[in-house]
């Protein structure tokens, strides 16, 4: 089993039932990942109007913080019941959510959200899953469904964010002992969506799909041999990432991307693919982000 060190897993809750299911997920995983479990609380504002410190008024910030520890409460003795091998803590802060998930993503393993609703990630007013997912130190998990079984799958495109986004599911797959399906998706005119490289010239006779499939290999091949346990599944298909993605999610247990690749899966956290997988998935959804800080 992989283990993360001291880095908990964090789940932001608000009272909500989006963020109960984020938090109990998050149980689980740290329970996976023999760590601790942070509920997080922030019950102040983001971005509030410039050089206005009266914003928002003490008397709203002091309702809010008796809510706040009625809430934890709650959450804290459903995440006990449930998975009562993980030590659960808990923390409230009078900052706006996005602020305060930012700064604790340099301590934490990731950050668990709950399912979005329209443009809002669900736990907090404005707490946009993109936003978060495009600042954040470590991955963000929003969750949607359970999760319980299936696979986990990986889009890789070949960047250097793409070994990253590998590192990450290779990792997750193996704490759950589950198959991993890596998918690899191509299309028509998108040049950029193509692996590069010398690895990546095709052979005298060898179809593009061939040629994609070969270096997909390649990639995975050092994965393979550092995780024997975890079978692989590549695939390789000229579509839309985020169609087969999609349809990847209604069966599988966890779906991971980058936030900075090529081709489909370039600039994730606020583009088409990240609003269909963070809106529509059957599945939680991580979202890993450039920082060059991978699992250990």
């Amino acid at each position: 089993m992989t283990t993360f060190g001291s880095r908990p897993v964090v789940a932001a809750v608000n009272g909500s039932a989006h963020s109960m299911a984020a938090a109990l997920w998050a149980a689980k995983e740290a329970l996976l990942c023999k760590t601790e479990l942070l509920l997080l609380m922030a019950y102040g504002v983001d971005g509030g109007p410039f050089g206005n410190r009266s914003f928002p008024p003490d008397t709203w910030l002091k309702a809010k913080e008796a809510i706040t520890g009625e809430v934890l409460h709650e959450f804290r003795e459903a995440c006990e019941s449930a998975v009562p091998e993980v030590k659960v803590t808990t923390v409230a802060v009078d900052t706006g959510p996005v602020a305060a998930l930012t700064e604790i993503s340099a301590t934490a393993r990731l950050l668990a959200i709950g399912a979005p609703t329209g443009e809002i990630a669900g736990l907090f007013a404005g707490v946009s899953a993109a936003r978060l997912s495009s600042g954040a130190v470590c991955p963000v998990v929003v969750v949607r469904g359970p999760g319980d079984d299936g696979p986990v799958v990986v889009g890789v495109d070949g960047s250097p964010l793409s070994e990253e986004a590998l590192a990450w599911a290779f990792a997750e797959a193996s704490n759950r002992e589950a198959p991993l399906v890596a998918l690899h998706a191509w299309h028509d005119g998108d040049v950029a969506g193509l692996f590069t490289g010398e690895g990546a010239l095709p052979f005298p006779g060898e179809s593009v799909r061939e040629t994609e499939n070969r270096v997909l290999g390649q990639r995975l091949a050092g994965w393979r041999k550092k995780y024997p346990q975890v079978p692989v599944d590549q695939v390789v298909v000229r579509d839309k990432p985020r169609h087969r993605l999609l349809e990847l999610s209604e069966k599988a247990r966890l779906v991971v991307v980058g936030t900075r690749g090529r081709g489909g899966f370039a600039a994730l956290a606020v583009g088409s693919t990240s609003h269909a997988l963070i809106h529509h998935a059957k599945c939680p959804v991580m979202v890993v982000r450039e920082t060059g800080r991978p699992p250990r």
